[in-house]
């Protein structure tokens, strides 16, 4: 990895820097087979449903894909929406609800090797930025204790406040290498989902990093991604 070569590093967040891609999925799947119950004949939920249809997308969006991917219709509801209503939005509120519940109780803690890396660049001087679909974002970093390494935090809160696309639209992590002052080409994406690799690419970013948490190396590759690793510390190793 030549570091010298690019000056911004744009991290995705669950999966990324934290194994929180592992309670999305636990929350995903608990709310979703809890839903199918309902609906006799419906397979249970699997994990290839959670890389198809819902991996780095903003969550209503997951839930939209999932519905549609079954052919279940809902009608849209309202973000404000309980978690008990039975609508795109009240699904994802539930999911919601249930990951909190799994952060508060059990923490967070950074993979070993995306923390020694964002240490050397730190050491290095990059600029550096999560660029996440989710609304948690701030509470992840603060509970890993890493929020003080990344000035700009663009999540879903943000991309909705703006009205930016969600990945596979390159929008929020343009918006991160803007806020940084850095152009697409001098920086870096890192991602492990399929839409945030696809993201990168389409925003004409110097170099995408795909990290194979379970998705495969050679889809990440398709995808558009540049590199692949099958953990971070080996750009630094």
């Amino acid at each position: 990895m030549h570091f010298s070569a690019f000056d911004a590093y744009l991290f995705d967040l669950d999966g990324v820097i934290t194994p929180t891609a592992e309670v999305h999925m636990k929350a995903w799947g608990e709310m979703f087979n809890a839903f199918l119950a309902g609906f006799p004949g419906q397979k249970p939920w699997t994990d290839a449903d959670y890389f198809a249809h819902v991996d780095g997308k903003p969550r209503y969006d997951g839930v939209r894909d999932f519905l549609a991917s079954r052919g279940i219709e809902l009608p849209e509801g309202d973000p404000s929406d309980a978690a008990t209503e039975q609508s795109i939005c009240g699904l994802g509120n539930r999911k919601n609800e249930t990951f909190n519940e799994i952060i508060r109780r059990d923490g967070v803690a950074p993979y070993p090797g995306s923390g020694a890396l964002i240490d050397t660049l730190r050491a290095r001087g990059a600029k550096l930025a999560v660029v996440s679909s989710s609304r948690n974002a701030v509470p992840v970093l603060r509970a890993a204790g890493l929020e003080a390494a990344f000035p700009v935090i663009v999540d879903g809160n943000v991309a909705k406040e703006q009205g930016l696309a969600g990945k596979p639209a390159p929008d929020t992590f343009e918006c991160a290498a803007k806020q940084l002052g850095v152009e697409p080409s001098r920086a870096v994406v890192v991602e492990d989902a399929l839409s945030g690799v696809a993201a990168g690419a389409a925003g004409g970013f110097g170099l995408v990093v795909g990290v194979d948490r379970g998705v495969g190396p050679e889809a990440l590759r398709r995808a558009g991604a540049g590199l692949v690793v099958a953990d971070l510390g080996e750009l630094v190793a």
